[in-house]
């Protein structure tokens, strides 16, 4: 047998030296822990030793704090990044931008445009805006920048209040489609032009009995 194949069987210095070399090498260097790791694992053995019921060393009020302190930041973290949808629908915000002057009769043929090339939730938007522009400018309804859809939709049913049930339909299309990413049909356009048409040729209640 060739000297080659004879088993090495080093000293004890040699040993611990070769091992050093092999733990140094950058394989085992990427398996360590980070810190970031080693603080995470650090906080969910002493958060999960808190319900731990073969140990009587935790006091109670400190027990409690600690499920408080979850909570809030669970609540936090909801109130932050949780369910975007309803509070897009939740957080409404104006019917129009501090720069849009358009005046009723441009909003409504840019809903008319939109509803040939058949975008219908852009229809809704600005056939709704020219019907809230619209009363605002026969002096009906004030319209400021930060009106809502649904102030609006309050304001107007108090000068047409046959028209409440529409008003209030028409504000939550509104809103769905701007704020909650909603898709609007060519119904839902042609409702909003309709309402937009018969309170343009209406006359207020308060008008009517003059």
């Amino acid at each position: 047998m060739l000297p080659a194949a004879v088993p090495v069987e080093p000293d004890a210095g040699t040993a611990r030296r070769w091992l050093l070399d092999e733990l140094a090498k950058p394989a085992y260097a990427a398996a360590e822990p980070t810190p970031f790791d080693r603080a995470v694992q650090a906080f969910l053995t002493w958060f999960s030793g808190l319900f731990d019921v073969r140990g009587a060393s935790t006091p109670p009020v400190l027990l409690a704090i600690a499920i408080a302190l979850v909570v809030a930041v669970l609540v936090v973290a909801l109130l932050l990044f949780g369910l975007p949808r309803i509070n897009r629908r939740s957080g409404v915000g104006a019917l129009f931008g501090d720069d849009d002057r358009r005046t009723a009769d441009e909003m409504r043929r840019a809903a008319e445009a939109a509803l040939a090339q058949g975008d219908f939730s852009l229809a809704v938007l600005e056939r709704f805006r020219a019907l809230a522009r619209g009363l605002d400018e026969r002096t009906l309804v004030a319209v400021f920048p930060g009106t809502t859809a649904s102030a609006f939709a309050a304001g107007a049913a108090r000068a047409f209040p046959a028209e409440h049930g529409e008003l209030r339909a028409a504000a939550e299309l509104f809103d769905g489609v701007r704020y909650a990413d909603e898709a609007a049909t060519r119904e839902d356009a042609l409702s909003v032009f309709a309402l937009d048409d018969r309170l343009a040729a209406a006359r207020p209640q308060a008008l009517e009995t003059v």
